[in-house]
This record gives structure tokens, C-alpha cells and sequence, in this order.
């Protein structure tokens, strides 16, 4: 079938991408004296098997329909994940394939969940093989593929409406164009962080490292206590700021290029991220501020914002065990996991926009109960909303909340406590990174959870960044129907 050979032959082609990726690690192998050729070993297998699947998928016309791209969706980001977990197999940690194959999936989605035990003492080139990793699944993967996807003549901008409703809308003339520009704007505000990281303190690896993680918001770390290692307000403040700028959709940014400048005001997604960001760092101050805690008043607004605004985003970055502060924080934590960003940002979750439909919704409810005869027109962006669009959403939170469940009861078959296995399935699936608890909390990782368990949380990871439908629809035999 020419279209699953234009799967095949644009997966290729990212593989090619990803193992040309690995000789950066490859050069910092060499340069700190690293003895092991793990990185070059693996840029090779990846670069061999991505140049083989195109060459034997070459045809005169590429095709992709409905369902290809679905699968090409879910098959490139399964097939990253797969080879982005040789340089973990064979470097000097000699990570199991389960726990390779779930770092690799966690960098990948932006998750941020690690089976890595000492990463201070871990080497440079898989650490900074991590933000890569982080990077590119930030949003560089969907960029290039959309990049690639219009030199075959497909309709690129498919793929990117997979990734958020705001998305396919052309800015720009040309796909090309959107995706170049998009790339652009990731480099610069990549470019920005770390400059700004390394101005207030980092040095040039940590600096690098950490702003593709933050920008990507992913929250891999290359130091076991996370940005908290650094012990710096301004460190903090910067990685708040950015993390921030990696939440806001990318199509606003193209709307500010081409003369929109009141959109990050005006846009009700922005103002809606904004406005939660606010009142929950609000609230969770002023739980501290009545809490027994000897941190001075600055420390308690300090560390409530920060860990926030970076489990809010997704990021997953901690500066303080925030499993310890107390019951109120562990349930405040949890519903804030499955919050994500704004559509079309890096940010995973129940994205602002659908918490704001559902909002829409239920009050049109309460009017309809309380004026039967009045006529409730649902705006939203000052456009009406459409009532099939609002059920979706609704579908949608259902869905997400009813695979939490699912993954929930999966993970304590295979042996895990109530507060693991509940934080453990709705970090995943929120792409969140940190779970509660002793055992995948703040301080702690995903190491010493069963094979299963991990293999459980990869797949909900791919879910979750992947928006559910994208992956569960390609095991529907009514889909693959004509």
C-alpha cells in the first residue's frame, strides 16, 4: 500500500534525523574522555536502519490518508522512543531495556519520570542525550515532520492539528513556512534560557541542558535535587518565567509576528493559564503561610509558585518535596498533575482550553435549569462554539479520566501502593514527571517499580502526549475500514 509506504519512509527519515542527533553526546564523549563509544555505536544503528526504511519505501507518489497519518503519529513516536533507548542500553549505566526504554518514552512525551538513581554521578553525554531528548519531543519531532511531509506533497499541517485545535490554522501562506518559522521561534526562546541560566550562575552544560528541558517543558534534570540544586531565586525565577513561554500556544507567537499585538492579552486561553497559575500559587501560599513550616514569608511564595507553575506546565522541575508539606498538598498536587498547558504549547494534560469549554458548559446548564426559555449561545475567543465541539471536549475528559482509572488499577495489580500507583498513572498520562509519595515522589524515582509497571507507564506517557485518541483509534477495526 503506497501510503504505508510513506509511513515507513518518513519514519525513516526521523530516525535518520534522531541518530545523526546522537554524535552531539558523541562529541562530549570524546571531549570530557568518556571511555565509551555507546553514542557512536548507537548513531549508527539508528542512522542504519532509518536510511534502510526509506531506501526500501521509495515511491514515485506519496500518499498519506486518514488513517496512515494517525498511524504515523503513533508509530514515529513509538519508534523514536525505541531507538532513543539504545544509548541507555549500552552506556556505562547499562540500563535494562524496560528501564531504557522508559527513560527514552519519558524524554520523548516530555514526562520528566526517570529510573536514573545518581545523575550527579552520572556521565555528561547521557545527561545531555536526556534534554535532547526532551527537546526534540517537545517540538522539534512534530516540526519536522511537518517539514518533510510538504517536500512529499502531503498535507502537513494534518499532523499538527493532532497536536492542538489552534494548530491548523495558516498564519502563514505556506506549510513551510509555519514550521520554519516555529523552529525559529524554539531556537531563540531555547537560545534565551540558557543564555539567562548561564548569566545567573549555571555553568555552559547545565545552562544548556536545562533550557531545553524548560522551554521543552519535559523537567529533566542533570542533578538529583532538580533546579533545587542550585539554591538560587533568580535560577528559579528564570526556569518560571520560560517554562511559562513553553506553555503559551506557538501558533500566538506567529499571530504577534504578522501584527497581532494585543494577543497575549486577548487570547481567553493565555488569560485562562494565567489566571490559575495565580490564584493556585495564592492558594498554596497562604496554606503554607498557616502551616508549620520555619521557612521566612519570601521562601513560602517562592517555593508555592515555583513548584505550581512547574507541575500546572508539566515540567515536573522540583525545589522542595512537596509530598512532605501535608495532606491538603498531596490532594492540591494531584488535581493540579492533570492540568496541563495551553493547546498548542509543549505542555501535555487536560489542556486550559478544555477546562474553560467545560466551565462554558456547565453554566450554560445551570441557565438552562434556572431560564428554560432563554436562548444560552456559548462563546468562546468571542466566536460561538458549536455544541458538537463542547461534547467532544466533554468525550475527551471523560475518556482521560477513565484511562487514569484504568492505568490506576493496572499499576496496583502489579504490586504498587494507593499513593504510587494513583500519582504514578496521572503523572504519566499527564506528562507530568515527579509522582507523590516515597517511591516516585520528588525525591525519589521510578527505578525500583517492577518491569510491568514501567512498560504500563511508557504507554500511558505515549497516550497522554499523543491526546488519546490519536493512538487508541488505531485499535478500532471500524477505522481501518474504507
Amino acid at each position: 500500500m503506497p501510503a504505508s509506504k510513506t509511513v515507513f519512509f518518513i519514519i525513516g527519515i526521523l530516525l535518520t534525523i534522531l541518530g545523526i542527533s546522537m554524535l552531539a553526546p558523541y562529541g562530549l564523549q570524546v571531549y570530557y574522555g568518556e571511555n565509551s563509544h555507546s553514542f557512536i555505536s548507537s548513531s549508527f544503528i539508528t542512522i542504519f536502519f532509518g536510511v534502510l526504511l526509506s531506501l526500501s519505501n521509495i515511491e514515485k507518489d506519496y500518499k498519506l490518508n486518514l488513517q496512515q497519518t494517525f498511524l504515523f503519529t503513533s508509530m514515529a513516536w513509538f519508534m523514536i522512543a525505541l531507538f532513543g533507548s539504545i544509548p541507555f542500553i549500552l552506556s556505562p549505566l547499562s540500563l535494562s531495556f524496560s528501564d531504557a526504554f522508559f527513560e527514552s518514552m519519558s524524554g520523548i512525551t516530555t514526562t520528566g519520570s526517570t529510573t536514573i538513581i545518581n545523575l550527579d554521578g552520572s556521565p555528561k553525554s547521557i545527561l545531555l542525550w536526556r534534554s535532547i531528548m526532551q527537546w526534540l519531543g517537545g517540538i522539534g519531532i512534530v516540526v519536522m515532520a511537518i517539514t518533510v511531509l510538504p517536500l512529499l506533497k502531503v498535507g502537513g499541517m494534518q499532523l499538527f492539528k493532532m497536536e492542538g485545535p489552534d494548530s491548523t490554522e495558516k498564519i502563514l501562506p505556506r506549510t513551510i513556512e509555519v514550521a520554519s518559522t516555529i523552529i525559529l521561534i524554539y531556537l531563540s526562546l531555547t537560545f534565551l534560557c540558557g543564555f539567562f541560566y548561564w548569566l545567573f550562575g549555571m555553568t555552559y552544560f547545565d545552562a544548556l541542558a536545562h533550557s531545553m528541558t524548560t522551554i521543552a517543558t519535559g523537567g529533566f534534570s542533570t542533578h538529583n535535587d532538580s533546579i533545587g540544586f542550585f539554591k538560587s531565586s533568580n535560577i528559579e525565577i528564570i526556569a518560571s518565567i520560560f517554562i511559562v513561554l513553553g506553555s503559551i500556544p506557538f501558533i500566538s507567537y506567529l499571530k504577534f509576528l504578522k501584527g497581532n499585538r494585543k494577543i497575549f492579552i486577548n487570547d481567553a486561553q493565555i488569560k485562562g493559564m494565567i489566571y490559575l497559575l495565580f490564584f493556585s500559587s495564592i492558594l498554596m501560599f497562604v496554606y503554607l503561610l498557616f502551616s508549620d513550616f520555619e521557612n521566612s514569608v519570601f521562601e513560602k511564595i517562592r517555593i508555592s509558585s515555583f513548584n505550581v507553575i512547574s507541575i500546572l506546565s508539566g515540567t515536573g522541575y522540583v525545589t522542595d518535596d512537596f509530598s512532605l508539606w501535608g495532606k491538603f498538598s498531596l490532594i492540591f498536587f494531584l488535581f493540579l498533575m492533570f492540568i496541563g498547558g495551553c493547546a498548542g504549547s509543549t505542555a501535555c494534560g487536560i489542556k486550559i482550553f478544555r477546562v474553560q469549554m467545560l466551565y462554558i458548559f456547565i453554566k450554560n446548564q445551570i441557565k438552562k435549569l434556572t431560564s428554560p426559555n432563554s436562548i444560552n449561545l456559548a462563546k468562546y475567543n468571542n466566536q460561538k462554539i458549536s455544541e458538537e465541539f463542547i461534547y467532544s471536549v466533554i468525550v475527551f475528559i471523560f475518556s482521560f479520566l477513565l484511562i487514569f482509572i484504568l492505568i490506576t488499577i493496572m499499576l496496583s495489580i502489579t504490586g504498587l501502593d494507593f499513593i504510587t500507583a494513583i500519582s504514578g498513572a496521572a503523572s504519566a498520562i499527564s506528562n507530568v514527571g515527579p509522582g507523590l509519595g516515597d517511591v516516585i515522589g520528588p525525591n525519589g524515582n521510578y527505578s525500583s517499580l517492577p518491569s510491568v509497571s514501567k512498560f504500563i507507564l511508557a504507554f500511558a506517557m505515549l497516550l497522554g502526549r499523543l491526546e488519546l485518541f490519536a493512538v487508541l483509534v488505531l485499535f478500532l477495526p471500524s477505522f481501518w475500514r474504507d
